[in-house]
């Protein structure tokens, strides 16, 4: 199922199929997609190593959707811009450059988050900082 076949009374179901297609061509067509889930999957392990409270979780776990949220936004102009024109337009470079900044700025801030939340903890275990 596409957005092509929508129709005004989609189920639940049908819309959250698309959702997941939408993920699936994602991973399979941009490689920056498939290293921010590597990241991510990353950040997980090392977060129950560590373990993390609760708080901690939810702050990793919402920079994780915050950035792959990102990702997908900047894929789908990517796609969308293709399918517009195929010769140079200024706006649109404009635009998919703004895009990229968006993922680079979610990015930045999960990665300082992820500093925030790991960087003592690290230093403890490595030696670095008594508690």
């Amino acid at each position: 199922m596409t957005f092509a076949d929508n129709s005004p009374h989609r189920s639940w179901r049908d819309k959250f199929a698309c959702a997941l297609a939408g993920i699936s061509r994602a991973m399979r067509t941009q490689v920056s997609f498939f290293v921010h889930l590597f990241v991510a999957a990353a950040v997980v392990a090392l977060a129950a190593a560590l373990r993390c409270g609760l708080i901690e979780w939810c702050l990793l776990l919402l920079c994780i959707a915050a950035v792959l949220a990102a990702e997908t936004f900047n894929t789908a102009l990517e796609r969308m811009a293709k399918a517009i024109t195929s010769e140079h337009d200024a706006n649109i470079g404009d635009a998919l450059d703004i895009a990229s900044a968006a993922v680079l700025l979610a990015a930045m801030g999960a990665s300082a988050v992820g500093l925030a939340v790991f960087g003592r903890r690290l230093a403890v275990l490595l030696g670095w900082w008594t508690e």
